[in-house]
């Protein structure tokens, strides 16, 4: 019965967000008022982010009529006019005090009712998206939930036996991927048009430990973003790019990153079109702003792994590069699938996706693997061959366990050579000033390669990674009180740098990764 109470709930909520959606899409046609162009480009707001997170008073059409007319008028003041007519509804932000009688860990459970969010409301006019189970947000200026963060922060809740909010984690994506047929890159309307590297199927693997159950409930949900990612995969002779789908030579699928928009993204909008300023044509600019979107698609946004050979991010060429990372996540969501209906006792569908997930490790091996690196690169099947900028996405063919121990071993060595600094691992070898480049280190990346590491046995090089990134961890915990986005590895007394936006805090994929790393580290201590 109370299932049924539940669901009734859930489906009167889905019907409550249509009925918003049908009666005020106003919001929608803000991002194409000279409005909206003139509060992004002047300014108003340090960060562009703010200003399509507020919620209007009125009804677009009519604040930009009203804009229109008043525009010109001698002492006509655009940030009075914005704060006299958009409201900050945003969630409440962190408020906190250093406690120096805790410890990290300790905080880091106490962050967790204040990272917290209850199941929202419907806001009329705003952006964001709402969700009608418990979810945590990263913290900082993201007051949502995103995608690929919500998995790193799910580990660390069920370490510390938050289950309750890690299911309804996973409740609120199989909600989206049902209302919306995907899981946008967070829960504002501004990243409908793409989403995030897909870890849903992870996530339900994480919280389907000892109840194989939850796969099966959440099997509609897995193959729907499936298919989502794989729309338009067709054998073909010849090369045929399809939307987030490669259709390559001899018949063979792989996957990018792709969004379907190309204008500048409202949420970074004055930052996307200077930097588009001096192109030529308007299809050159197109054409880039996509490509800054789907890097934004990726997560690493940004980084040089997006970047051509003329370096900086106007050379940004994303939807050209079939990224190792993404391409084992979908290994991955193949395997888990297939494993959830042979569960489900339906063995035919079970074979059909084996064997897609057999012959993407196969493609995975031959597109990726160099074995002059030693390491796994990035693809790019516009000038047909392997990037050569090495990144921590080649960890993940380790953390999927696609290696061969041959190739494991490999991969161990230039981590431990080459990646690993003073703090933990570092992202990349470049230097660009991009927040997903060196000096940087970043959560989730250090829980693959450790990971991947325990995968094959490399025990004290797992260790080693875990000790030194949760040193530095406290060591910025003992000076500020709190857990950050990313840290510096390289210079262990400067914070983190690059990017669009400051150092943000909170933090939701740092903390899940320290407690994951805690009692991996506890785990290993103790005797058979």
């Amino acid at each position: 019965m109370k299932k049924l109470l539940l669901g009734l709930l859930v489906s009167l909520f889905v019907i409550g967000c249509k009925n918003s959606e049908t009666t005020t899409k106003e919001p929608v046609s803000l991002y194409e008022t000279e409005l909206f162009k003139a509060v992004q480009m002047s300014g108003v707001f340090e960060d562009s982010k703010t200003f399509v997170d507020l919620v209007p008073s009125k009804d677009i059409a009519t604040l930009e009529s009203e804009y229109l007319k008043l525009k010109d008028n001698q002492g006509f003041r655009l940030d009075s006019f914005v704060l006299k007519n958009f409201e900050n509804k945003s969630l409440e932000g962190l408020q906190f005090e250093l406690d120096t009688t805790k410890n990290m860990y300790d905080h880091i459970s106490h962050m967790w009712d204040i990272l917290k969010r209850n199941p929202d409301s419907v806001i009329a006019n705003s952006t964001r998206i709402s969700l009608p189970y418990t979810y945590v947000v990263p913290g900082g200026r993201f007051q949502e939930i995103y995608y690929w963060d919500s998995y790193f922060t799910l580990e660390g809740l069920l370490v510390d036996n938050e289950e309750e909010v890690a299911q309804g984690m996973v409740q609120n994506f199989a909600f989206l991927i049902d209302s919306l047929g995907f899981i946008p890159n967070g829960t504002r309307d501004y990243y409908k048009t793409r989403s995030q590297p897909p870890y849903f199927s992870l996530m339900v693997d994480a919280l389907a430990q000892g109840n194989n159950e939850v796969m099966v409930e959440y099997l509609p949900q897995m193959t729907k973003e499936y298919n989502y990612w794989m729309e338009g995969a067709k054998k073909v002779d010849s090369l045929s790019p399809v939307k987030r789908v490669v259709n390559l030579k001899n018949g063979n699928t792989l996957n990018r990153y792709w969004d379907s928009g190309n204008t500048p993204r409202p949420e970074s909008y004055r930052e996307d079109f200077l930097l588009a300023e001096d192109l030529d044509s308007d299809s050159l600019k197109q054409r880039l702003y996509k490509n800054l979107r789907s890097a934004a698609a990726s997560g690493w946004d940004f980084s040089s792994r997006w970047f051509g050979e003329e370096g900086g991010l106007a050379s940004t060429e994303t939807i050209s590069i079939l990224p190792v990372d993404l391409n084992c996540l979908l290994y991955f969501m193949e395997k888990t699938i297939a494993k959830a209906n042979g569960l489900k006792g339906d063995e035919t569908t079970q074979r059909r996706y084996l064997d897609l997930a057999e012959a993407r490790k196969a493609i995975i091996q031959d597109y990726f693997w160099n074995e002059t690196t030693g390491f796994y690169h990035d693809y790019n099947f516009e000038d047909k061959h392997m990037t050569p900028k090495l990144s921590l996405a080649g960890v993940t063919p380790l953390f999927f366990e696609i290696a061969t121990p041959e190739q494991a071993k490999k991969v161990k060595d230039v981590i431990m050579n080459t990646f690993l600094k003073e703090g933990g691992l570092v992202t990349t070898l470049e230097h660009s000033g991009q927040q997903w480049d060196a000096p940087n280190g970043w959560a989730p990346l250090q829980w693959l390669a450790v990971n991947g590491l325990l995968n094959y046995g490399y025990v004290d090089e797992a260790k080693e990674i875990m000790n030194r990134w949760l040193t530095l961890n406290e060591k910025v915990y003992a000076n500020t009180g709190k857990m950050m986005e990313k840290y510096n590895v390289e210079d262990l007394s400067l914070l983190s740098g690059g990017g669009e936006y400051p150092t943000q805090d909170g933090f939701g994929w740092t903390n899940g990764v320290a407690l994951g790393f805690k009692k991996i580290l506890e785990d290993l201590e103790r005797p058979d």
